[in-house]
């Protein structure tokens, strides 16, 4: 059942961004706030254990919620739907150093994407390893420095530092790819390369990249992308081709999909790492869209202390009035109760 909301929505403008590195303020007006509460010791860690920074978080039909972070190593987690810890997945596991992000897609099946292995992997919903895309650098090659230039071309099968991973309702997978390819990958169920939007340069123009650092597939097959260092969100179809881009939200660092038949976008403009000169009191908030573009609200702010976000990396939305956030800085996990936002008059155009 489609829920109506007490407040007139601001519109979403439909622009194009100038290619830009810093961040950037969110330019639409008039939006109204969403009130909030933050649970209170929502997660329970292990004996002797402590998060290291959030970087992913999901949840599955259950309620479990998975924690995807950066401790002494890259850990993956699970808690049941009260914080509890259940298990460590993975391990010691291969494709395990540098975590990004963490996805479960609808038949349960545990996604992790490691930024540190250039790899995505599924895993059951028990946590049995399944399927890899990517390749680690081996390590008889020695190190790898990082690279200095032009970055080489692309490849179907070799990721470069992956951010995210998303599924259309076929079930063909969506690949954000990443720090040093700037492209949106899709391949089908089985991992055969389809097509890619984007390349290993950056751009600005439509279906161009620079940084895409999340993504997430609606049921229309539409996909959503963060666009973060072009300070954007791009929506693309289902073969990638791009149909709009939106630039009032600020610097797109995550976005997620609610679940359900009435669907809507949440959409991260975090407070940056670092927190330069004139960044604190600019962002932090997340919005809360419909698929159309409209803007129905936001909630949230820069602030180390509990309630307000320091670098909301990823956030689970699969009920849209309960969201959990991952943050980096911060080094924890919240769970966001979203009450009926306040009534507010005007428009963002």
């Amino acid at each position: 059942m489609k829920r109506f909301l007490a407040c007139v929505p601001a519109v979403l403008l439909v622009l194009s961004a100038p290619h830009a590195l810093a961040q950037q303020k969110a330019t639409a007006q008039n939006v109204p706030e969403i009130p909030y509460t933050s649970v209170p010791n929502f997660l329970k860690m292990p004996a002797g254990e402590t998060l290291g920074e959030a970087i992913g978080v999901a949840t599955n039909s259950k309620g479990h919620v998975f924690v995807y972070h950066r401790s002494a190593n890259t850990r993956l987690w699970e808690f049941d739907k009260n914080g509890a810890f259940v298990k460590e997945i993975g391990k010691g596991y291969y494709g395990f150093e540098f975590a990004h992000s963490v996805r479960v897609d609808p038949q349960d099946n545990i996604w992790t994407v490691d930024e540190g292995t250039n790899t995505v992997t599924k895993f059951s919903p028990e946590g049995k390893f399944l399927m890899v895309i990517g390749h680690r650098p081996s390590a008889v090659e020695g190190a790898v420095a990082t690279v200095g230039g032009p970055n080489p071309p692309a490849q179907k099968y070799i990721l470069c530092r992956p951010t995210d991973v998303g599924w259309d309702p076929q079930g063909n997978i969506f690949v954000s790819d990443g720090y040093c390819n700037n492209r949106v990958v899709k391949y089908d169920k089985d991992g055969k390369f389809v097509a890619q939007a984007g390349s290993e340069k950056a751009g600005n123009g439509p279906g161009e990249f620079s940084l895409p650092h999340g993504l997430q597939v609606d049921g229309n097959g539409h996909v959503w992308v963060a666009d973060r260092s072009n300070n954007r969100y791009q929506e693309l179809d289902n073969n990638l081709k791009p149909l709009k881009t939106y630039a009032n939200l600020g610097t797109g660092w995550t976005a997620c999909v609610s679940a359900g038949p009435h669907q809507y976008l949440f959409a991260s403009n975090s407070n940056p790492n670092g927190n330069g000169p004139g960044s604190w009191a600019n962002t932090g908030e997340i919005y809360k869209l419909e698929l159309d573009g409209t803007i129905l609200g936001k909630f949230g702010h820069a602030s180390k202390e509990f309630g307000g976000f320091q670098v909301v990396h990823m956030m689970d939305c699969r009920n849209p009035n309960e969201i959990i956030v991952g943050e980096i800085e911060s080094w924890r996990v919240q769970k966001l109760m979203l009450q009926q936002p306040a009534v507010k008059t005007g428009s963002s155009r």
